[in-house]
């Protein structure tokens, strides 16, 4: 793997969400007004931008986390977790008056689930928060920006922005999917979105025709993930499909994170759009035979053995 001359490979700016998931799982979901006994409790960290972070930084990028806690002890235990992963959190803002953001899950014995998300600090990051938290960083020329749509249009515009001039790749993964800014589909954004998100982006059921349709408005890579079907790159007009191995399931929760962050580090890297993808489908895959969002993430080390 090779660098561009001139770049300063290997370095992620993730701008996203922090939250702290509790989760139940349990013989079956409630009914309203009921209430189910006998489940089990965990507590995990979570937050799509965070889980990123984690799964860049886990493949030997510099990852640079921007993003929103309260002060309270989930926000101190979420900077931790991030911190002991390798991220600099020198950009993650403490509000004093929010609280950190949290997901309420629910999960029967099928793997149905309910989730009410209480988003606290990161509904209150605001675009001077995350402009006054970059404004002293060298900018560089290489590496990639990475953010989803936990946040508001405001603060990911704000991201952007500063990557864009800083010459860094600009990664999107528009999820939760909404109808993404002109502005953003100006700078020409690399988007990283799920079949179902790309059908909402387009109104296209068919992924290849979604994937095309996006890289009409970007003029950019566009890359769909398939799940266990692989993902699918759509490049100069042309629609590749490249497939994931398999593997027995555990738990797909953070698949989704898992590919983005190692897109993206492998990007950082050097690599080229196939090397990452494919690279990306494997870390993946091999995030969904280990329990949890970020317990079953890869180590590069992890990632080299297990590639083809």
């Amino acid at each position: 793997m090779t660098s561009t001359p001139g770049r300063t490979p290997g370095q992620v700016l993730v701008v996203g969400s922090v939250n702290i998931d509790f989760v139940v799982r349990a013989a079956r979901l409630p009914r309203a007004g009921e209430t189910v006994t006998g489940g089990e409790f965990s507590r995990h960290h979570g937050g799509k931008g965070a889980n990123q972070a984690v799964a860049a930084a886990r493949l030997g990028a510099r990852v640079t986390f921007t993003g929103a806690v309260g002060d309270d002890d989930n926000g101190r235990a979420a900077i931790a977790a991030l911190s002991a992963e390798g991220v600099d959190v020198s950009g993650v803002v403490t509000l004093p008056d929010a609280a950190t953001g949290v997901a309420l899950i629910m999960v029967d014995a099928g793997g149905e689930n309910q989730i009410a998300v209480a988003s606290g600090a990161n509904a209150r990051l605001a675009s001077s928060l995350v402009n006054a938290a970059l404004a002293g960083r060298p900018a560089t020329p290489g590496g990639a920006f990475l953010a989803n749509l936990e946040i508001s249009d405001d603060v990911l515009l704000a991201g952007a922005r500063f990557a864009h001039g800083a010459g860094m790749q600009l990664i999107v993964n528009p999820a939760p999917a909404r109808p993404l800014p002109a502005e953003l589909l100006q700078m020409s954004p690399l988007l990283l979105p799920n079949e179902g998100e790309a059908e909402t982006l387009t109104g296209l059921a068919d992924p290849a025709r979604a994937a095309l349709a996006l890289f009409e408005q970007t003029s950019a890579p566009v890359v769909v993930t398939l799940g266990a079907a692989g993902a699918m790159l759509v490049d100069d007009g042309r629609v590749n499909l490249l497939p994931a191995p398999s593997v027995e399931v555990v738990d797909t929760t953070g698949a989704g994170d898992s590919f983005c962050g190692a897109f993206a580090a492998l990007l950082a890297k050097g690599a080229g759009l196939d090397e990452a993808v494919r690279s990306a489908i494997v870390a993946a895959s091999l995030s969904v035979t280990r329990p949890g969002a970020r317990d079953g993430m890869p180590s590069s080390v992890e990632l080299a053995r297990a590639m083809p």
